[in-house]
């Protein structure tokens, strides 16, 4: 179950988080921060055993020791942009006209002054050595145990990975999936595409990290907050920015900082934050 009492966020909201950043609250003035190393990491895949695969494209920026990490739908990415950031402070890329940019560079950031170790919160979850789709199954058990919510409960996911929805189903819960991307799941469900269509009817929330670079996050942990239901984020974007917000409407937070499961068939770990388990 999750366990929220006594828990102060580090912020309000995603906003009040950068203007904390900005305003030097939470370590050094990002306008000493210079990006020293920016690189996007382009993948496809189709596990076996698998009827279908996906694709991913993620922003990497790189600040001394730590990775900052944004999804994008592929292709979608400027020419231009990873060079734009490089060399450049944090508070710089914080007002960058590129949502991705903005989230990459808050991530690294905080990646830098508050990394995924006990003292911060974080409680190291292995993945074993393998497969890619053992990976990926071992990475979804991770995320669904850190629901609390019941059997036969619905739980509204947003960003569609199967693992995620096969660990769902040996749990006993429903969902509605929904991807921006539409399509069906691998046992032939619709996708839906309209996330706050369904909020009012499922009874907790499993989301991506990546709907912080689309924008859909603010709303989702806004519903969350007001109606009290959990909000469980699965974070390769935003690994560091997500755990910060638990108790502002996240509840628990899997954070998988750079490199990803899927680059690296060795063993790995994530970072788990906000429910007891």
């Amino acid at each position: 179950m999750t366990a929220l009492a006594g828990i102060r966020p580090t912020a309000s909201s995603y906003d009040d988080l950068v203007r904390r950043v900005l305003d030097g609250r939470l370590g050094p003035d990002p306008c000493t921060q210079r990006i020293t190393v920016a690189f996007t990491t382009r993948q496809a895949v189709r596990h076996d055993g698998r009827a279908g695969g996906y694709r991913n494209e993620v922003l990497g920026l790189r600040l001394a020791e730590a990775v900052g990490s944004c999804a994008v739908e592929p292709g979608t990415l400027p020419d231009g942009a990873v060079e734009d950031c490089v060399g450049a402070d944090v508070a710089r890329l914080l007002g960058h006209e590129l949502p991705p940019v903005r989230v990459a560079a808050l991530d690294a950031y905080l990646m830098h002054v508050r990394p995924h170790v006990p003292a911060n919160g974080a409680r190291p979850c292995p993945l074993p050595a393998g497969t890619s789709l053992r990976k990926s199954r071992a990475r979804a058990r991770a995320v669904v145990e850190l629901l609390g919510a019941p059997p036969g409960s619905t739980v509204l996911v947003v960003g569609v990975v199967n693992s995620l929805l096969e660990a769902l189903r040996r749990r006993g819960l429903g969902y509605v999936p929904c991807d921006l991307k539409g399509g069906t799941t691998e046992w032939g469900e619709p996708v839906r595409t309209d996330a706050q269509a369904e909020l009012e009817r499922c009874d907790a929330i499993l989301a991506s990290g990546m709907t912080l670079g689309n924008g859909s996050f603010e709303p989702l942990r806004e519903h969350a907050l007001r109606h009290g239901k959990e909000l469980v984020m699965f974070a390769q974007t935003g690994s560091a920015v997500l755990p910060r917000l638990i108790g502002a409407g996240v509840s628990a937070v899997c954070a998988e900082p750079y490199p990803f499961f899927w680059l690296d068939g060795g063993p790995g770990t994530v970072h788990r934050y906000g429910a007891a388990l």
